[in-house]
């Protein structure tokens, strides 16, 4: 327990860590950004200086440096207009100042993206400076969308990691589980078939003997499910309504009358490749999983449906029902309703039906207080 808490406390303290660290960056991204943005208005506040000192020069003004700030300017776009608005000139822009449509589409462009600057020559005359942003500040502006995409591939890499991390480890702990039990019982198990032979040599009342029969012939299929998890099971090509009827049968013949159960099928036998032993597995663990949603009391249907190149096995109950956001949480191990219950019964269900037999299971439909219909899908033999 409390292993358990100091990693969560670090899985917290990483995730903290993780958030602090990318904030600090965007943060500092955009304080770079705001930099080099009133660095770029700082330049264009010369340029204008610059061109106001050109256009007003006579004979004697230095326009040395006026004219290298001008010619300096490779980076930023801008237009030049005159007080009514027409285009003077342009800088920067080659690709478009000869489309009069792009022109005046770019030039309402820059207007949003920068303060415009007055170039005053006197009282009455003056000209517009606009600009737009520099190349390089265009990619900071989108520098920090980059870096949030990378940091989400990374973590989304680090989840899908450590997610099939922990399942390869839980698939090794059910396996070594499930084998521990089979050979737990194979001990016991020996020794009661080997009390069974000395009770029919002493001919011991035969209802007993066949009965105590029965329970032994039920601990052998339970040690060889046990033992087939965590290895690959042989497929057998069977009629999957007689496998599913015997297991049907089974369990309809042991639980109370206050269970209406109802088996419909094709009459015609469905060839699937299946394992018999985990199969029977599954559908005893729908049904259980059904009569306990009914509190061992309603109405249950199995019915198989034959379609072009699949079997759909559906098992309905009449029970509590089951919310939509928990469809898919139903089938993850340790997810449980019932106050004693270890959440494993459907968890080992998916593994058999989806991992050994590449079928599919899922919840088909369900309404609370009306009741739930779970569905297997296999694909038949041709």
């Amino acid at each position: 327990m409390q292993f358990s808490e100091r990693r969560n406390t670090t899985r917290w303290i990483i995730i903290i860590t993780s958030f602090v660290i990318v904030s600090l960056i965007l943060w500092n991204t955009y304080s770079f950004f705001q930099i080099f943005k009133q660095e770029e208005r700082t330049k264009m506040e010369l340029w204008a200086k610059a061109q106001k000192n050109i256009t007003t020069a006579n004979l004697d003004t230095e326009i040395e440096l006026p004219s290298f700030i001008i010619q300096n300017n490779k980076n930023i776009p801008l237009i030049l207009t005159d007080s009514k608005g027409k285009i003077i000139s342009t800088l920067n822009i080659d690709e478009i100042e000869k489309d009069s449509i792009k022109l005046k589409k770019f030039l309402e462009e820059i207007k949003s993206q920068n303060q415009p600057i007055k170039v005053q020559y006197d009282s009455n005359r003056y000209n517009i400076v606009y600009y737009g942003d520099s190349s390089l500040l265009n990619k900071l502006k989108y520098y920090p969308i980059a870096l949030l995409l990378i940091i989400f591939l990374f973590g989304a890499v680090v989840y899908n990691f450590y997610k099939s991390t922990k399942m390869a480890t839980q698939n090794k702990l059910w396996a070594g589980m499930a084998k521990e039990t089979a050979h737990q019982i194979g001990t016991p198990l020996s020794s009661l078939i080997g009390w069974l032979e000395i009770m029919k040599a002493d001919n011991v009342d035969e209802t007993t003997v066949s009965e105590i029969e029965k329970d032994i012939n039920r601990l052998q299929t339970i040690t060889e499910r046990f033992s087939k998890i965590g290895s690959e099971p042989v497929l057998e090509t069977l009629d999957i309504v007689e496998e599913t009827l015997n297991s049907f049968d089974y369990l309809k013949s042991r639980f109370s009358n206050q269970v209406e159960f109802e088996f419909i099928a094709p009459k015609t036998p469905i060839l699937v490749s299946i394992n018999p032993a985990l199969h029977s597995w599954t559908i005893e663990n729908l049904m259980k999983n059904a009569i306990d949603a009914m509190k061992g009391r309603g109405k249950l249907k199995l019915a198989i449906e034959n379609e072009t190149n699949t079997i759909k096995i559906n098992v309905s109950d009449s029970g509590k029902g089951i919310p939509k956001n928990q469809y898919k949480r139903v089938f993850e191990p340790g997810f449980t309703t019932k106050r004693r219950g270890w959440g494993l019964g459907l968890s080992l269900t998916k593994r058999i039906v989806e991992e050994y037999h590449n079928g599919k299971i899922k919840v088909a439909q369900s309404e609370i207080g009306k009741g739930t219909t779970m569905q297997i899908i296999y694909k038949k033999v041709k």
